[in-house]
């Protein structure tokens, strides 16, 4: 099986639509969701609807459940607020059901998803480093867990040792008897210096992970952003993966 497992699409429905049509190539057979598919974009309903039709496994992101009244927005800098602020506003009471529906971790015998840490589900924070993985890494039940919101992908792993170690290879074989904690990066609003988005494959029979970018018209979604009461900065950051 190939699995495409992504995360933070923040209403980005450029780049929605973009890597879709990209692991449509890739012969994906089953998508998984990280959490976020709202926030800071132009366009919230239109990507919730598209999470509807893809009819996939996800978790909730703290803009999800913020958006849906579950998670307090004073957690949220002052961009996210603004966002969440404009998103409730355009969203119909439908869409904020369905986001405060969402549930806070995913789980089969093969992997677990969170949106950031399985330390401390309900309070979203980053994982950025070993210390902050090992939190993770060294609780969780399965071998590998994918997760998002620092919009920074990479992997963070276990040696033979017990020791974590960090690495940003774009594709990485998984060890036997290893645990991973793999970031797949974002696909409406990267934040490592490449404004393309990120997500993961992982091929089951293969047993590798590969995380790839995919090109998409940026500039259609700044505009869009322009468009809107949405802060300015969130359109021009999208432009450099800041």
């Amino acid at each position: 099986m190939r699995y495409a497992i992504f995360s933070d699409i923040h209403a980005n429905l450029q780049a929605y639509e973009a890597f879709l049509e990209d692991a449509k190539k890739e012969g994906i057979e089953e998508y998984f969701c990280a959490g976020d598919i709202v926030g800071y974009g132009a366009d919230p309903h239109e990507c919730i609807e598209i999470t509807k039709r893809l009819g996939l496994r996800l978790v909730c992101g703290n803009h999800d459940w913020a958006t849906a009244g579950k998670f307090d927005v004073e957690n949220l800098n002052q961009d996210a607020r603004d966002a969440v602020v404009w998103t409730r506003d355009v969203l119909d009471d439908t869409d904020k059901d369905y986001l405060g529906s969402l549930a806070l971790l995913y789980q089969n015998s093969e992997f677990t998803i969170v949106h950031s840490s399985l330390d401390c589900l309900q309070d979203f924070p980053y994982v950025l480093n070993t210390a902050q993985a090992e939190k993770t890494i060294h609780i969780q039940s399965t071998p590998l867990c994918f997760a998002g919101h620092s919009h920074v992908a990479g992997v963070f792993f276990e040696d033979k040792n017990g020791y974590i170690h960090r690495t940003i290879a774009s594709e990485l074989s998984i060890e036997k008897g290893r645990r991973y904690l793999i970031n797949v990066g974002s696909i409406g609003q990267p934040r490592d210096g490449d404004w393309r988005s990120s997500y993961c494959i992982y091929d089951t029979e293969k047993k590798n992970i590969r995380v790839k970018r995919v090109e998409y018209d940026v500039k259609k979604a700044r505009d869009k952003i322009l468009k809107t009461d949405l802060p300015v900065h969130l359109a021009e950051r999208i432009l450099v993966g800041r």
